[in-house]
Order: structure tokens, then sequence, then C-alpha cells
């Protein structure tokens, strides 16, 4: 009896307890560490904190049917196209260069670059389909929450060794191609009338924007 008795107790908050905890552990620790002096050992295990938080989105999001399955690998695939167009033509976003801080590359583009395309689109889409119940105003306020970090992240991305741009920072129209892209994956999104984790998603974002926001304060202010 007591067996089946904890049998019926639901797991999902400690998971998720265990996964935000995780995440935060993860980005505060690395806050604290850079501002002590450990900056290059910290930001070198980058590729390691956006695997664990593609993991954790997997198991929490949770991509768990074959919808979002599908819609995952489009994500992926979308961001590494536009990011290889990028690289090699300067279209799109402008003409930039990848480092070495994001891990393996493909033809010039760091796979983990399609994970963070994934991670960033869930994230926001769970986020905005809380807030907001018309489907337009889901895609735009998604968009503009991916813009809205990515602009922190440009700040100090050459600092961080991912990626140089050629103009020496990221010109306007890097934004609005954000924009316009995640602006389409939204709303694909939203046509698979796709649901997620809003407490978990909310937590990545913020534990994320957190991070570039401080560093930003650190290096740039």
């Amino acid at each position: 009896m007591h067996n089946l008795l904890l049998a019926k107790v639901p797991l999902t908050f400690n998971s998720r307890f265990a996964s935000i905890t995780t995440i935060w552990l993860f980005h505060l620790s690395s806050l604290v560490g850079i501002y002590l002096g450990y900056f290059d050992w910290f930001i070198t295990k980058t590729p390691i904190n956006l695997t664990l938080l593609g993991v954790l989105l997997c198991v929490q999001f949770p991509i768990d049917t074959k919808k979002k399955i599908y819609l995952t690998i489009f994500i992926f695939i979308v961001g590494m196209v536009v990011e290889w167009i990028g690289v090699h033509y300067g279209y799109i976003f402008g003409t930039y260069t990848y480092g070495p801080n994001l891990g393996p590359k493909l033809d010039g583009v760091p796979l983990l670059i399609g994970l963070n395309w994934v991670i960033l689109t869930l994230s926001t889409a769970a986020i905005s389909s809380r807030f907001i119940k018309n489907n337009l105003g889901k895609i735009i306020l998604g968009a503009l929450l991916m813009v809205g970090l990515d602009v922190f992240i440009e700040q100090v991305t050459t600092l961080l060794d991912y990626w140089t741009w050629e103009a020496g920072s990221a010109p306007l129209r890097n934004y609005f191609s954000w924009f316009l892209f995640s602006l389409f994956l939204h709303w694909c999104y939203n046509k698979l009338r796709i649901k997620g984790d809003f407490i978990f998603s909310l937590h990545l974002y913020a534990a994320q924007l957190t991070f570039f926001v401080f560093l930003y304060g650190i290096y740039k202010v």
C-alpha cells in the first residue's frame, strides 16, 4: 500500500524544481566566478551550459510528442541554415565569424547555435502564450522576447569570443532579421498548437537574461 501511494505522487514539481535550481546554479556561479577573475575558465565551458539547457528543455518543456519533435528539428535546421548563410555570405544578419567558445562547428557554424535557436524559440513561446491569448499577440511578444535577449548578448559577444562582427558591432539589420525569423518560428509554434511548461521556460529565459545583463554591466557600463 505504501508503494502504491508513492506511485501516485506526481514527480513533475520536484523534477521541475531540480531543473530550475540547476539552471540558476550554473548561471549565477558563472557570474560569481567571472567577477572573481576566472573569466576564461567559465566562458570556455559555454558548450556544457548550453547542452545542459537543451537536455533540461527536452525533459521539462517537455519535448514528448511527434509535433514537438518535428518542430524542434525544424527550428534547429532553420537556425543552422540562416546562420550558415550569414557566415558565408554576410546576408540576413550582417558579416560575422564564430569564435571557439561555442563548441564544434559544421562548416563554420557551431552546432550549439541551432540548439540555441530551439531553446530561445520554445521558451519564449511558452512565456508569451501564458500572458497573451490572441495568436498574433503571442507571436509578436515571443519574437520581441527573443530580440530583447539578443540585444544584451550582442553587447558582449566579442568579449566572450562567441562571434565577431566585421563592423565591430551588430548592425541594425541583425535585430530586424532576428525579429522576422522569430516571428516565423513563433507562427509555426502557434500553428501547431503546441504547449510548453511556462514556469520552467520563464526561469530558463530569466536566467539567461540575468547572465547577459550583469555581464554587460560588469564589462561594458
